[in-house]
């Protein structure tokens, strides 16, 4: 069922270890509302997080559809990991869940995939991380993505791995001098690895980036992890 206008409207939604986020899309992915934001609950449970969105969702209006971006490997609307939530969103069909809490049909993904989503041009290869609470990667060739990367919890150094030495605990820990270091070597590794045409940055800690980036790698919008919400219905 759509608008009187004759939209369709998606409400997106951005699940951080330290946000979550929402906003309503027409079917062409523009915004019909203002961002709006909480604090991730604490503990942050599937079962608060998830009344944390259906509160969120009641002051959005009107919306056919849900899209979830979330910080962890999804399989068909499952959550499998959650390293930076709680051990609870393990095997969690949060698709089912929150369909029926809203009465909306619901998809959900990685969020650095539907962060990609929102950003990327479709061309070449391309690849996006976002720097906060962890680190999440997407990669697309052509536009068209390669699900669940999780490079964040590889080795890339010292016995560590991308998330432990740039995640906003690491940043805490070590200071940004240290961490803009080891985020230069970083960009270098996944160039390498990954030989992208272009690379895009984003999150809550880009403020923080205080060296000159290649000319291929470009900071982007966070709020792209909402916009991407709309892609995930292209069928």
């Amino acid at each position: 069922m759509t608008q009187e206008d004759g939209s369709l409207r998606t409400l997106t939604v951005d699940i951080g270890g330290s946000g979550v986020k929402v906003m309503v899309l027409d079917e062409t992915g523009n915004p019909l509302t203002e961002r709006c934001r909480v604090k991730t609950p604490q503990p942050p449970t599937p079962e608060l997080v998830t009344d944390a969105i259906v509160q969120l969702a009641a002051l959005q209006g009107d919306f056919e559809r849900v899209s979830v971006g979330f910080p962890g490997v999804v399989h068909a609307g499952v959550t499998h990991t959650a390293v930076n939530l709680d051990p609870g969103w393990h095997g969690f069909d949060l698709a089912t869940v929150l369909s029926e809490r809203v009465g909306k049909p619901v998809r959900v993904a990685n969020d650095a995939d539907v962060q990609g989503l929102g950003t990327i041009s479709g061309q070449g290869v391309e690849m996006v991380i976002t720097l906060g609470t962890g680190f999440g990667t997407s990669l697309f060739v052509d536009g068209k993505m390669v699900p669940n990367l999780e490079i964040a919890h590889h080795n890339f150094r010292k016995g560590e791995t991308y998330e432990e030495q740039l995640g906003r605990a690491a940043l805490k820990k070590e200071g940004k001098k240290t961490w803009n270091r080891r985020l230069e070597k970083a960009i270098a590794s996944l160039e390498h690895a990954f030989n992208y045409d272009c690379l895009y940055i984003s999150g809550g800690e880009v403020s923080n980036i205080s060296f000159e980036l290649p000319t291929n790698v470009k900071i982007v919008n966070n709020v792209n992890g909402l916009l991407g919400g709309i892609a995930l219905w292209r069928d």
